[in-house]
């Protein structure tokens, strides 16, 4: 996340000083996404509040994995984003989806140990990264996973342990894209109360979500979003608008899709 300049297309998050007062942790303003022929984000400006649930909902192809792109810096466009950290402006992130090589001899253990340790994992796990795996791990559901190869793992499954690895250390803004999908009723409860215990812990969450209840349940603020803002404010009323309730799916249906 990096600066950006006036005039320049390859724009990327500004990083301020620290902002002791303001409420803001990122701002997004005036964001334009072009690619080729086709406008896929047009103007968009939004504000995450420090210490929030901030949910980003729209129909399929409204671009709102590519704005959550455009936040990591990994796709050009112009406007600016601006972060005002208060602390190491560290960065958890949860994919809508990850694809493993199955051929690859890697297991859960040996994925959340990569960033843990020095050593390289084929000569060994320490004794101290296997114990905060294994914390990792019982804190979002998968206890006993540890041997399992990372290539055999559900799609809801694999979104947790990409969880438990963007939660340690406790992100200053963690963003999740669609990280409840193909999670059962238990997994559902349990990722929401995560959410709830890392905010009283000092994060920020951003969100993308085709879970409208979930949304209501957890979120302090929406976005709806269409390739442009078409609404935003606080969660349960916001969504119960008219013009959002015809703009979105009805329900939990939505939640394998962007």
């Amino acid at each position: 996340m990096l600066t950006t300049a006036a005039g320049d297309h390859d724009r990327r998050m500004r990083h301020d000083p620290p902002d002791v007062d303001g409420p803001a942790l990122v701002e997004i303003i005036d964001v334009s996404i072009r690619r080729y022929q086709e406008q896929l984000l047009s103007r968009v400006s939004l504000s995450v509040s420090r210490g929030t649930v901030h949910a980003i909902v729209g129909p399929n192809g409204a671009g709102k994995t590519t704005l959550l792109v455009a936040l990591l810096g990994q796709i050009p466009f112009d406007g600016r984003i601006v972060a005002h950290w208060r602390r190491d402006g560290r960065i958890g992130y949860v994919p809508q989806s990850l694809i493993i090589d199955p051929s690859l001899p890697v297991t859960v253990e040996d994925f959340l140990a990569l960033t843990r340790q020095r050593r390289p994992v084929c000569f060994g796990i320490n004794a101290a990264v296997r114990q905060r795996a294994t914390a990792l791990l019982h804190e979002v559901g998968l206890k006993g996973l540890e041997r399992r190869p990372l290539s055999v793992l559900s799609g809801g499954e694999l979104r947790r342990v990409l969880l438990a690895h963007a939660l340690d250390p406790i992100p200053e803004l963690l963003i999740l894209d669609e990280a409840a999908s193909g999670l059962d009723e238990s997994g559902v409860q349990q990722l929401e109360e995560l959410l709830r215990t890392l905010v009283k812990r000092g994060a920020t969450v951003l969100m993308v979500s085709h879970d409208l209840e979930q949304v209501r349940r957890v979120a302090d603020r929406v976005t709806v979003l269409d390739r442009s803002v078409i609404s935003e404010g606080p969660a349960v009323e916001t969504l119960a608008q008219e013009r959002v309730a015809a703009l979105l799916p009805s329900g939990r249906e939505g939640r394998a899709r962007r």
